[in-house]
């Protein structure tokens, strides 16, 4: 095993793992290229996977609120599916005025958006938003994917997941994150496809990858690799 080496894991990206004859123990350090993970010399892997997955939702947590950007009058959201301004006005209060695919937010001109409740209510504002509009958006183009392939699912669930894009149970649930929104119209696509070939063949064997590729017109290791680029997080908004 060299020093260092990566692990790359689909939620939490690059693991920098490093030994270092000092450590005494595993420890977990969030920082924006990656998490660095420091370990006695002669640390077999099999343990480091598994303090990843027990520490799985801490980290998870951290590299989330790293991955946050301030929500200010600079802010945009500028998806296919999706578009979000922020816009200063005179009143005293907030507001908001939203439709079909977009949401415009007027500031108060006293508005601090330094404060960690503001952020936090407006990140609420904006998530409440995207599950409204991935409600009216995602069920319908699923239902069109699965006729154009010929492919059936019982049931169809819009979450808050920031931690996946989607999931598909042995019985043919389809759970999708309303943060699917703000990425493009083609791996918004991807994903659903992804899901849908999942109540056919429920690994990520040889056979899902050939359905899926004839799905995606042999675009399906492409598309993962270029869905590995944005990260969920509103939760990171986006990317």
């Amino acid at each position: 095993m060299t020093n260092p080496y990566v692990i790359d894991d689909e939620q939490l990206g690059a693991l920098l793992v490093r030994a270092d004859a000092r450590a005494r123990r595993l420890t977990f350090r969030t920082k924006p290229d990656g998490i660095h993970v420091t370990v006695p010399p002669g640390t077999p892997l099999a343990e480091v996977k598994r303090a990843i997955e027990e520490l799985r939702p801490r980290l998870l947590a951290a590299r989330q609120k790293l991955a946050r950007p301030l929500i200010d009058l600079n802010f945009r959201i500028d998806a296919d599916y999706f578009r979000l301004t922020l816009v200063p006005g005179r009143q005293e209060r907030f507001l908001s005025r939203s439709g079909v695919g977009e949401m415009q937010i007027v500031c108060p001109p006293d508005a601090d958006f330094a404060d960690e409740a503001l952020q936090a209510w407006l990140r609420k504002v904006i998530d409440e938003a995207l599950r409204r509009n991935a409600k009216v958006v995602l069920p319908p183009r699923l239902q069109q994917l699965a006729a154009r392939n010929g492919l059936t699912y019982s049931s169809v669930k819009i979450n808050s997941s920031c931690g996946r894009w989607g999931s598909c149970s042995a019985r043919g649930s389809i759970n999708l994150s309303f943060y699917l929104l703000l990425l493009p119209r083609h791996l918004v696509d991807y994903v659903l496809l992804h899901e849908l070939a999942h109540t056919r063949e429920m690994n990520h064997g040889p056979r899902f990858w050939a359905l899926l590729d004839r799905m995606t017109d042999g675009q399906a290791l492409a598309l993962r690799q270029e869905l590995r680029q944005f990260r969920t997080g509103l939760c990171g908004l986006g990317r």
